[in-house]
């Protein structure tokens, strides 16, 4: 198996929504952001699969050193000889790659977060820098572009949490801000032991309001000269805008139900919106 088609299998193997953001690019652009989500998928499993942090923390730092080893042209894993030769046609930094490992490492040492701030530090090392070298290989005209794929990259990534409330609540993880828990009347023990009410919902629906902003944001940032080129982006919006949406259309019951979309929709949603765009 060549560095290509393990990248490509490990996206394909995924079910991410992901995977269908990026079939329509050319085959550089897209081997590109296999390599990416690649790299990405094999950090973050190395914290979630792994049930001894310790193990985990030696995972993340033989990763930093692949990232060094790579941009000194030695790279060892074959997602790193896959990003090899993409470094000579695309502007990323090494800096980006190890700021995704500190986001993975703050997983290591923290299940909570007071507010949303240190939560958006979070979004920002593991979904925004994402999105800003997603942009990188997407190519773009303007340097506000930049500030559209790190809104993005947090509105996925906060969408992700409020979809995964109920599943991190069985690792004793809450990524919910815990000043939004006290507004709302909701102690963390009552997500822990997954127990739904009221306030609950209101707290969920406050959740996907902020999302929903960000979205927004995002969207108001891009310029009308860089959709074309960022068009891999609005359809991971797209997609992830219609999970939220029935997310809240379900009544955001996420302590005991996982939403998820079934491929052949992110399927026409992501032809539907690469033709509108």
């Amino acid at each position: 198996m060549t560095p290509d088609q393990y990248c490509r299998s490990k996206a394909a193997n995924s079910g991410s929504s992901f995977y269908y953001s990026f079939l329509l690019l050319p085959r550089e652009k897209r081997r590109a952001i296999m390599a990416l989500y690649a790299f990405c998928r094999e950090v973050d499993d190395a914290v979630d699969e792994c049930a001894d942090p310790g193990v985990a923390a030696a995972k993340l730092a033989w990763w930093r050193k692949e990232v060094a080893d790579l941009f000194d042209g030695r790279p060892q894993h074959p997602v790193g000889r896959a990003l090899l030769p993409l470094l000579d046609r695309f502007p990323l930094a090494q800096e980006h790659f190890q700021e995704i490992i500190d986001g993975m490492e703050m997983d290591l040492s923290q299940n909570r977060y007071e507010d949303f701030k240190s939560l958006d530090l979070y979004c920002y090392r593991v979904a925004g820098v994402v999105g800003r070298l997603a942009a990188e290989i997407f190519g773009y005209h303007h340097l506000r572009t930049l500030q559209y794929a790190h809104h993005l990259g947090t509105a996925l990534q906060l969408t992700n949490i409020i979809r995964d409330v109920g599943w991190d609540a069985r690792r004793g993880r809450i990524y919910l801000p815990l000043e939004d828990l006290r507004r709302f009347g909701v102690t963390p023990a009552q997500i822990l032991s997954r127990q739904d009410s009221k306030a609950f919902r209101q707290l969920m629906a406050f959740q996907v309001e902020r999302a929903r902003e960000y979205y927004r944001r995002a969207l108001a940032e891009l310029p009308p000269e860089d959709r074309k080129s960022q068009r891999p982006g609005l359809v991971m919006a797209a997609i992830y805008r219609t999970l939220l949406q029935e997310i809240a259309a379900d009544g955001c019951r996420v302590l005991t139900h996982s939403t998820r979309l079934p491929p052949l929709r992110k399927m026409w949603i992501a032809g539907a919106t690469w033709l509108r765009n």
